[in-house]
This record gives structure tokens, sequence and C-alpha cells, in this order.
């Protein structure tokens, strides 16, 4: 099981999800918290490769041994990839959340939404409340 982290470099949602923004593109996935709520995740439904997606709305589904549990956007754009290992081993999720188990890559549809996501001292924040 990962540590409970929540890495500087990434923004967060606070549907407890991250993104890695890279120029016009991110890396979607859920964080430690997460992933801690839902417990052993057991099934990844990902989205379609160039489907559309908009922030704030859910986008793929986990289910995990105790709940389904929409996955939300963090940020609007177009899905280029989804991390087709969490196929075999959704685990991955689990085990690596902001590594081997992310969940999709898109190209932002409008940059600027990235100014309204949190960075990891804003989000663990939420956590206390």
């Amino acid at each position: 099981m990962a540590e409970a982290t929540y890495p500087d470099e990434l923004r967060y949602h606070d549907e407890h999800d991250w993104a890695r923004i890279e120029g016009d593109q991110a890396t979607f996935g859920i964080t430690w918290y997460a992933q801690d709520s839902l417990g052993e995740v057991v099934f990844y439904e990902p989205p379609e490769v160039g489907a559309s997606v908009q922030k704030d709305s859910s986008y793929a589904e986990v289910e995990s041994v105790k709940a389904v549990s929409d996955v939300i956007a963090p940020l609007s754009g177009e899905i280029m990839e989804v991390n087709a290992a969490l196929a075999e081993n959704p685990a991955l999720i689990n085990e690596d959340p902001y590594g081997k188990g992310w969940l999709v890559k898109l190209r932002l549809g409008d940059p600027s939404e990235q100014d309204t996501l949190l960075d990891a001292r804003s989000y663990m924040a939420t956590l206390s409340g």
C-alpha cells in the first residue's frame, strides 16, 4: 500500500483527483486519500480515447470492494490515452496512485482552468476540515 503523500508538483481538485500538467497536456489520477477511502480497487472503467471530458464532471468509474465511485475531471479536455495496465491490474491505483496508477492523459481544452485547482498544501487542508 502506498504511503500518504501529496506531491508538490501536482495540482488537486477537491473531489480527490490530481492533475500533472505539462504544457497543453495533463495526466489525471486519484489522490492517496481517495484510494485509501475506496479500499482495494478491483475494476477501472476508463473513458474512450478521443472522448471529451468536462471539468467537475464524471469521466470514469473505479470499483472497489466497498463501492463504485465516479472519477471527477479536475480539468476539461480530450482523452489522448488511457492507462491500459489498469485493465489487468487495477490495484496499481492503490499501490502507486501518482505513478503507475495514473488513469488518463488528455489535451487541455482550457488551460486557464488550472488556476482553479489546489496546491498540495491547500488540498491537504481540505482533508483535515
